[in-house]
């Protein structure tokens, strides 16, 4: 595992492949009804897809960079303050800015109707490593928001 991907889970064990607890974390998320062995190997053909796509890095590589990519620096909260309602930026924690990286990238892979689960995790994983891609755009237009609203940081 790369230095600069510190991953957040306690008591996880790490996945059978690349023994790695973002990638357990991942397959959890991704995981329904409890079918842990359907996503893991959901997880793992969209891992094999993408590295067919992304010759020169490896798919671990490929997918670290990609929640790296999407994690969120600042989101806005509301606070209410007299009687108006204002959204103040705050930075976020390491734990949130994992946990929406992940929910990001499932919702949006999750989003492209007409396609396999592999197909779309695939594709979000390379666009999101090329910093592109549906995931990017929520962070981005989060990132707006809080830009938009860093006159109000004070209420913080």
């Amino acid at each position: 595992m790369s230095d600069q991907v510190r991953v957040i889970g306690k008591g996880l064990q790490p996945d059978f492949r690349y023994q790695s607890i973002l990638v357990t974390k991942f397959i959890n998320n991704l995981m329904s009804c409890g079918k842990k062995s359907t996503a893991t190997t959901e997880f793992y053909n969209a891992m094999d897809i993408s590295s067919k796509k992304i010759k020169d890095h490896s798919p671990i590589e490929v997918f670290e960079a990609a929640i790296e990519n999407v994690k969120p620096l600042v989101e806005v909260k509301s606070k209410r303050v007299g009687g108006a309602t204002y959204q103040v930026p705050v930075d976020v924690p390491r734990k949130r800015q994992q946990a929406l990286a992940i929910r990001w990238l499932l919702a949006s892979a999750r989003s492209k109707k007409g396609q396999k689960i592999r197909n779309a995790l695939a594709n979000e994983f390379i666009d999101a490593y090329n910093k592109q891609g549906a995931a990017i755009t929520v962070r981005t237009n989060i990132h707006k928001m809080a830009e938009a609203n860093k006159a109000f940081a004070h209420f913080s």
